[in-house]
């Protein structure tokens, strides 16, 4: 039991760090500004409310919160690939 805790804890302190870069890359392309800036802002948002019903889904329908933070670290490292090809 004390590994599953540890894991869950491990996951989560690897998504926070991971979520902090993803921010900074998001801040950058921000700051650019134009079209390019305004659809990423867009889709931040969208981003937001689905991955929030995704994690309620899951957890409704009998999932575990690391079966949550292990999908919302997929959806942030594709975010960071797709971010780092940007000029």
């Amino acid at each position: 039991m004390f590994n599953d805790w540890l894991r869950l804890t491990f996951d989560a302190a690897l998504l926070g760090f991971e979520s902090q870069r993803v921010v900074g890359l998001r801040l950058a392309c921000l700051a650019a500004g134009g079209a390019v800036a305004e659809a990423e802002a867009q889709r931040m948002i969208l981003e937001k409310g689905t991955a929030f019903v995704e994690a309620a889904t899951t957890l409704a329908l009998g999932g575990s919160a690391e079966k949550v933070i292990r999908r919302y670290r997929t959806h942030v490292r594709a975010n960071e690939r797709r971010l780092m090809r940007r000029p």
